[in-house]
């Protein structure tokens, strides 16, 4: 594929007048790889990632047809037009604010389960449990869990090279998305309010800087929360090493 010349002058400027001819399919694989002249410490957007979340919705949906009609096609463009042309790094939580709208779910009274250093332990006995509700659990958290991705300022889409690591800058698109997901979640819990954490992880049992003690706790409401259970976990293997 060649490069059209308008469009190549455009975004090459005083490149273009130096070598002219170079410009060929190469100036389009830098805007589908994202490249940065700074490179990020984690890995790249998640390949294929339009396919696993529009999946994920539609296999969510299936199995909660409570939670109401959802365009799943919609919620992923609301996730690209939150991040697409922007500087990985500048992402906030009011940018995912509208797709944490598009996504909500009434979560059951006494379910919700918080954690904090735990996630294994928890993913373990939330799914052999039905007594308790993760974020994972909810549309949101399904459609997104694992998953990478980031912008590019150098065009439309993502960045599949490489993105920021999670506490590599303040704003950045993962962790902003987990802190709008958590808020909402910890928003709409009700009544009994369950807590795991690590009781043998090494330091405080709650990170100050930590999710559950920054976002999820100050975000829950008195006045539809009657009980905060804590479970402190003991995981006898770790000990031993």
């Amino acid at each position: 594929m060649s490069c059209h010349p308008v469009t190549a002058h455009l975004l090459l400027g005083c490149m273009l007048a130096l070598a002219p001819l170079v410009l060929t399919s190469n100036i389009w694989d830098l805007f589908a790889t994202g490249y940065q002249e700074t490179p990020f410490e984690a890995p790249g957007t998640t390949s294929n990632i339009r396919t696993i979340v529009i999946d994920r919705c539609r296999q969510y949906w299936s199995l909660h047809t409570e939670i109401g009609d959802r365009d799943c096609d919609a919620i992923w463009e609301e996730l690209l037009n939150a991040v697409q042309g922007k500087d990985p790094c500048t992402i906030t939580e009011e940018d995912y604010r509208r797709l944490t709208e598009m996504t909500a779910e009434r979560i059951p009274c006494d379910k919700t389960l918080l954690w904090s250093r735990t996630n294994k332990l928890v993913l373990q006995y939330a799914t052999e449990s039905d007594h308790f509700l993760t974020l994972a659990e909810t549309l949101l958290g399904f459609m997104f869990n694992e998953l990478i991705w980031c912008g590019t300022t150098l065009g439309p889409g993502f960045n599949f090279t490489a993105c920021p690591a999670w506490d590599e800058c303040e704003y950045n698109s993962i962790q902003s998305f987990w802190k709008m997901a958590s808020a909402a979640f910890a928003q709409e819990s009700c009544g009994i309010v369950n807590v795991m954490l690590n009781g043998s992880a090494e330091g405080d049992l709650v990170k100050k800087q930590s999710i559950l003690r920054t976002v999820e706790i100050p975000n829950l409401d008195p006045s539809r929360v009657s009980e905060v259970k804590v479970f402190v976990i003991i995981d006898k293997e770790e000990e031993d090493k």
